[in-house]
C-alpha cells in the first residue's frame, strides 16, 4: 500500500507541472520509497516549487537531495532542468552531462542536454568527448531528436555514422520522405504547384486513399490496397495498421495479429498510431478468445487517444 500511494503521489505532482516540465516527465518516475523521509520530503517539495516556477528554492531543495544521494541521476536531471530555467547554463550543462553519462540510452536526459546546449548556441557534437558518444542507442536517440525538431540534415549526418538497424532504417526513410516533401514545397512555394507536388508523393497518395476506404468501411478494398502499399513501402507502420484493420474486419484474425505485431517493430514516436495498433491487436486477440493477450495490448494504450 505504501509503495502504491507514493507512486501515485509523485505522478500526481508531475502531472500538475507546466507543459514544458511534462516533456521530460518519465525521467522522474523514481521509486522514492527506497529513500529516507528527508529525501522524499525535499524531493517532493522541490518538484512542487519547480512546478510554481520558484526555481531557486527548488534548486536548494534538490541540492539537499544530492547531498543525501550524490549518485542519483533523477536528482541530477531535475537540477539540470531547474538551472536551465534560471539560465545558469554552465551548471545546467554540468548536471545534464552527468545524467547522460549515467544513463546514455535515456532519451529524456539527452533531450535536456540538447536543449541546454542549443540555448547557448552550441551542439552536442562540440562536447561529445565528455559523453559516451559511441553508444549506438544514444546516437539513434540524438538523430530522433533532430528529426522531431525538423533538423533533417543533422539527423542524417548522425545516422550516416551508425550501422544500419531497424530503427535507423525506419528513421532514415522518414527523414528522406520529409526532405523530399520539404524540397518540393519549397521549390513551388506560394503556388498551386506545391499542392500538386505534395499530392504526388506516393506515400501521401496511399494514405489518403486508405483513409477514405476506412471512413467508408470498405474493408475488402482496403485489404487489397493496404497489401499493395506494404509491397511498395514495407517500412511504413501505418500501412501495417491498415492491413491489420482490414484483415480483422474481414474475419482473418490470425493474419491480422501477425501483421499488426510486425508493425510494432517499425513504430517510431507516434503514440496515436501505436494506440490504434494496440487496440486493433486487442480486438484480434479477443476474437481468437485470447483475453490475456487482448488485455496486455489494451494496457499499452496511452490515455488521451
Amino acid at each position: 500500500m505504501k509503495k502504491h500511494l507514493i507512486f501515485l503521489l509523485i505522478n500526481s505532482i508531475l502531472y500538475c507541472l507546466p507543459c514544458n516540465a511534462q516533456e521530460v516527465e518519465p525521467s522522474a518516475e523514481v521509486f522514492l520509497e527506497e529513500y529516507s523521509d528527508e529525501f522524499q520530503e525535499n524531493f517532493f517539495e522541490a518538484l512542487k516549487q519547480r512546478g510554481i516556477e520558484n526555481y531557486d528554492k527548488a534548486i536548494n531543495l534538490l541540492l539537499i537531495c544530492k547531498q543525501i544521494d550524490p549518485k542519483n541521476s533523477v536528482v541530477d536531471h531535475e537540477l539540470a532542468k531547474a538551472y536551465l530555467e534560471t539560465k545558469q547554463y554552465d551548471a545546467a550543462q554540468q548536471y545534464a552531462i552527468e545524467t547522460v553519462n549515467t544513463a546514455p540510452t535515456n532519451k529524456w536526459y539527452l533531450a535536456t542536454l540538447v536543449s541546454i546546449l542549443e540555448k547557448q548556441g552550441n551542439t552536442i557534437e562540440a562536447i561529445k568527448t565528455g559523453i559516451p558518444y559511441d553508444n549506438i542507442r544514444l546516437r539513434e536517440n540524438l538523430a530522433t531528436l533532430y528529426y522531431e525538431q525538423r533538423k533533417y540534415e543533422k539527423a542524417l549526418n548522425i545516422l550516416k555514422g551508425i550501422k544500419n538497424s531497424a530503427i535507423t532504417t525506419i528513421l532514415m526513410t522518414k527523414i528522406q520522405d520529409s526532405l523530399r516533401e520539404q524540397l518540393l514545397i519549397t521549390t513551388a512555394k506560394n503556388s498551386n504547384l506545391a499542392v500538386k507536388l505534395a499530392k504526388e508523393s506516393p506515400t501521401i497518395t496511399y494514405k489518403k486513399n486508405i483513409a477514405s476506404l476506412i471512413a467508408d468501411k470498405n474493408y475488402i478494398a482496403l485489404e487489397k490496397l493496404a497489401a499493395e502499399a506494404l509491397e511498395e513501402f514495407p517500412l511504413q507502420p501505418y500501412f501495417y495498421y491498415a492491413s491489420g484493420l482490414a484483415l480483422n474486419n474481414n474475419g482473418k484474425h490470425e493474419a491480422a495479429i501477425e501483421i499488426l505485431e510486425e508493425s510494432i517493430d517499425y513504430l517510431l514516436d507516434d503514440d496515436n498510431l501505436a494506440n490504434k495498433i494496440y487496440k486493433e491487436l486487442a480486438n484480434a486477440y479477443n476474437a481468437t478468445q485470447n483475453s490475456g493477450k487482448a488485455n496486455m495490448y489494451l494496457s499499452k494504450v496511452k490515455s488521451g487517444s
